[in-house]
């Protein structure tokens, strides 16, 4: 029986193409771009190669829609954890917390996902769709930090600079524990994080 409101069809290809960007995400994170080919995502996926066109013309649409898929992902699970949380530090903690488990559960992606943000200076990302989610992750903080300066929660601070600033410190610990090169656990890594941050934006 088909969801609500979607066709046995629309079904069918939501699943069809989620196979096929789980599948590219282990292709692309273990070979990359240059050297990947979509013979093995499609063997990786289990399906046949014209299958795989059905839904995605190229290469690079596959590699696009992968990589956006988890950053809409990310950045909804993201959004969900701060809303739900009360006060500033507890949206803080959100934050970081919400994006360290997810990239410690999605390897695959956080690789992807670097190759392209690690340098924007000199990054691939020139569809202005991918910018905005990109500028959407950073300024996400910026809202709730210039609601807690309002407040008198935290000291005054240019809440758009520093969300900038707090978004690249969590993206450095991703990482890092990416490549191994964090030498704590994911909980400590979390709450020193957390510690800098609130000291950071509370010291006067």
């Amino acid at each position: 029986m088909a969801l609500a409101g979607k066709s046995k069809q629309d079904v069918v290809s939501e699943f069809r193409c989620a196979e096929i960007l789980a599948a590219a995400r282990k292709v692309f994170a273990t070979r990359g771009f240059s050297d990947a080919t979509v013979d093995e995502i499609a063997s990786a996926a289990g399906i046949a190669k014209g299958t795989v066109y059905l839904y995605y013309p190229s290469k690079r649409d596959i590699y696009l829609a992968a990589l956006k898929h988890g950053l809409l992902e990310l950045q909804d699970r993201t959004r969900a954890t701060m809303h739900a949380a009360e006060g500033i530090r507890a949206k803080l903690h959100a934050f970081i917390r919400t994006r360290i488990e997810y990239a410690e559960a999605n390897r695959d992606f956080i690789k992807i996902y670097h190759s392209e943000f690690g340098n924007l200076a000199n990054a691939n990302v020139s569809d202005s769709e991918f910018q905005q989610l990109y500028l959407k992750q950073a300024k996400m903080l910026e809202g709730v930090l210039q609601d807690a300066v309002e407040k008198g929660e935290i000291r005054q601070i240019r809440t758009d600079f520093t969300g900038y600033i707090i978004y690249d410190m969590v993206k450095g610990v991703m990482t890092q524990r990416l490549l191994g090169w964090s030498g704590g656990g994911m909980e400590e890594d979390i709450q020193l994080l957390n510690d800098l941050v609130w000291k950071g934006i509370t010291a006067s």
